[in-house]
């Protein structure tokens, strides 16, 4: 963990608030650069180059001046540190969902609820600089094409994920050979076809099971084959199985 004397004096503001499932916090930017976590509950954040989810333990870096737009998935605990634009991090220039660790999610509840002195507040600011620079970026994002041809068969798949055309049926919908639509859609997303819907259909499920419900329902609902092919998918991308990580 990084940390240096002059963190203990960068300034912070603080916000807490909950939301009910299913609000809406539309199109909007601040001054200055955020960590949006939620003490509970399951965030959909949507900006001009894509989307991103926060489930629990996990947090959401926005730089200053970014527009984003927020929806609660769920009932949401929100509690938000709002930091100078342009400070020193791995992904200062970019939205990014981050691990939240034990330690990093004290120091947020305790900045944002306090209370807390001055001169706690100063440490605390320090520890929370240096455990953002020591966490691991989760693959929680989904970037949209630019290209409308593309975002056809994007909107089409957000629309049904369990799709299951095939590369060369999407690429007629695309209105492109087979070849020019997968080159282009790994240029404009920076995943592969394959790679952007099985990131879709998790995505979509985090936010299902959140909500309560049947893992089963939702893995077949996502187009996954079987329980242990979606349970399989969920370790690989979140380290643990449904039941593990949704237990608390």
């Amino acid at each position: 963990m990084s940390m240096s004397a002059a963190d203990v004096t960068v300034p912070i503001d603080t916000l807490s608030v909950n939301h009910r499932a299913g609000h809406r916090i539309h199109l909007h930017a601040h001054d200055q650069a955020q960590l949006i976590f939620g003490r509970s509950g399951v965030m959909r954040v949507t900006a001009a180059n894509g989307l991103w989810v926060v489930p629990p333990a996990r947090a959401l870096w926005v730089p200053g001046r970014t527009p984003h737009a927020i929806q609660c998935r769920t009932a949401v605990e929100m509690r938000t540190v709002y930091l100078p634009r342009g400070i020193d991090m791995p992904f200062a220039g970019r939205c990014a969902v981050i691990e939240v660790s034990p330690l990093l999610r004290e120091v947020v509840l305790r900045l944002v609820e306090g209370p807390v002195t001055e001169t706690a507040r100063g440490h605390l600011v320090a520890l929370l600089l240096g455990e953002l620079r020591a966490r691991a970026e989760v693959p929680l994002s989904l970037a949209e094409p630019r290209d409308a041809r593309l975002r056809r068969v994007t909107e089409a798949l957000a629309a049904d994920p369990a799709d299951g055309r095939s590369l060369d049926d999407w690429a007629e919908v695309a209105s492109m050979a087979r070849r020019t639509f997968a080159r282009r859609f790994l240029a404009e997303t920076g995943l592969s076809f394959g790679a952007w819907r099985r990131r879709l259909r998790m995505l979509g499920a985090i936010e299902r099971l959140a909500a309560g419900e049947a893992v089963t329902t939702v893995a077949l609902d996502a187009g996954y084959d079987s329980l242990s092919a979606f349970i399989h998918a969920f370790r690989r991308t979140m380290g643990v199985t449904p039941g593990a990580y949704f237990a608390d």
